[in-house]
């Protein structure tokens, strides 16, 4: 029979293709797109093995009466009984540190209303993102940001750089705030008491209750992008639309979440956004890490004016690696090259061999294939353009811990190297190699 139903794929795309051709518009009517049909979407998108929240509700266990409690769950949404449950939280090893990582687990149902509401929201806001935000948006990744700022570093006379970190952005900010700016483009005013709700359901710890007055719900889908709406009015159109009207030459900002590198050409420019960049976060709560945050010289000059000085260039850290001046292999052109943070690495190394202590029981064979998926893992992000030796360093590290981990669940010295040779070449492990061209 056809079927002549518009479906919310359909309805999200118009919504699209009107927020992008009326950057003013203000939708007052979304609200009736959170209904099964996106629900059901939101549900099989889940993954399976996801922790329970508070109501210890697996996906398992919802799918054995789905349809009917997503049919409740549309009831209760439209008749704005449903109230989010508090975040479960819990803690993890934090990889290369005795620091243990707060993580929030909300509720079954929670994740599947929190997706919706990402759906819906995302269809107008990707229209109004500029295009050097590129922190959890679709078809957006690290790799993306680490390449506009290798392409404009090098092909922009840029001299200068700002990096900066936001201190615990995600736990401050300022939910008043985000909601004036949510208003700017919502006006469905049942959407916006629904995202308030999200914020204040608080968090659960050991039994306890505790208030969530300021920042965004953790461990939720819609976090990252509230925060990508925070930083969108409360930076990017700052920097781009007045800052960059004010300076005398190239000005960038590249950011990733709260963490952001703005170049510039000026000295004077960026020294002065120094300044400024700190006194507009503070108006929206927010205040910036000083030992993370630094104005350095930076670009194709940066060398030669160091060893004038008498000193080294000047190095900063971005998504996980270390930029420095450097020049390409012929000597003639200037090139940023990068490398894995020293920091990172180790711990990435220690994490391994907890792994390896844990899990010593498996047999050699599932030993080997997960840590080929591990190399695997770690080359899909590291493997970029000039970071050979930091991956090398990292095979090498790994298979020197096996080999070791190898010997210590035998017989004393049962692996001599050659006959480890055999074993990894009857179950090999991948070599390093670049998986990312910057250029």
């Amino acid at each position: 029979m056809y079927n002549n139903v518009e479906s919310v794929e359909t309805k999200l795309q118009r919504i699209a293709e009107k927020a992008k051709s009326d950057p003013d518009c203000k939708f007052t009517s979304l609200f009736h797109l959170m209904n099964e049909e996106l629900l059901l979407g939101c549900f099989e998108q889940l993954r399976k093995n996801a922790a329970s929240g508070i109501d210890g509700v697996t996906k398992e266990q919802y799918a054995e009466q789905l349809p009917e409690n997503l049919r409740q769950l549309v009831v209760r949404l439209h008749r704005m009984a449903y109230i989010p449950q508090p975040v479960q939280r819990v803690y993890i090893a934090k990889a290369g540190s005795d620091k243990m990582r707060p993580l929030g687990i909300p509720a079954l149902e929670d994740k599947l209303v929190q997706a919706g509401w990402v759906k819906i929201l995302q269809a107008i806001y990707e229209q109004d993102f500029i295009g050097d935000s590129y922190g959890f948006r679709p078809g957006c990744g690290c790799h993306d940001a680490l390449r506009a700022l290798s392409q404009t570093v090098e092909n922009q006379p840029v001299n200068y750089l700002v990096e900066a970190d936001i201190r615990g952005f995600f736990d401050n900010v300022d939910q008043d705030q985000l909601m004036k700016f949510l208003a700017h483009r919502i006006g469905d005013t049942r959407v916006l008491r629904h995202i308030m709700r999200f914020l204040k359901a608080g968090i659960q710890e050991d039994g306890v209750f505790r208030a969530s007055e300021r920042g965004t719900p953790q461990g939720g889908v819609i976090s990252p992008l509230l925060a990508n709406i925070y930083l969108h009015y409360s930076l990017d159109l700052w920097v781009t639309r007045k800052f960059a009207k004010t300076c005398g030459g190239t000005v960038r900002l590249i950011r990733y979440a709260d963490d952001f590198v703005v170049c510039f050409q000026s000295e004077a420019d960026a020294k002065r956004f120094r300044t400024a960049m700190e006194e507009r976060l503070n108006q929206f709560g927010l205040e910036v890490a000083a030992e993370k945050t630094h104005c350095i010289e930076f670009g194709s000059m940066a060398i030669k004016r160091a060893k004038a000085r008498g000193e080294k260039a000047a190095i900063f850290d971005f998504l996980g690696f270390t930029h420095y001046c450097s020049r390409s292999r012929n000597g003639k052109q200037f090139r940023m090259k990068r490398k894995t943070i020293s920091k990172r690495l180790t711990a990435k190394l220690l994490a391994y061999k907890v792994w390896l202590k844990k899990n010593r029981i498996l047999s050699t064979p599932e030993i080997l294939k997960k840590t080929a998926m591990k190399l695997r893992g770690h080359y899909g992000y590291y493997g970029v353009t000039g970071n050979s030796r930091g991956i090398g360093a990292y095979y090498y590290e790994v298979t020197r811990i096996l080999f070791k981990w190898l010997n210590r669940r035998g017989k004393r010295k049962c692996y001599s190297w050659e006959k480890f040779d055999k074993l990894v070449a009857r179950y090999p492990l991948p070599t390093p190699r670049i998986m990312v061209n910057l250029f």
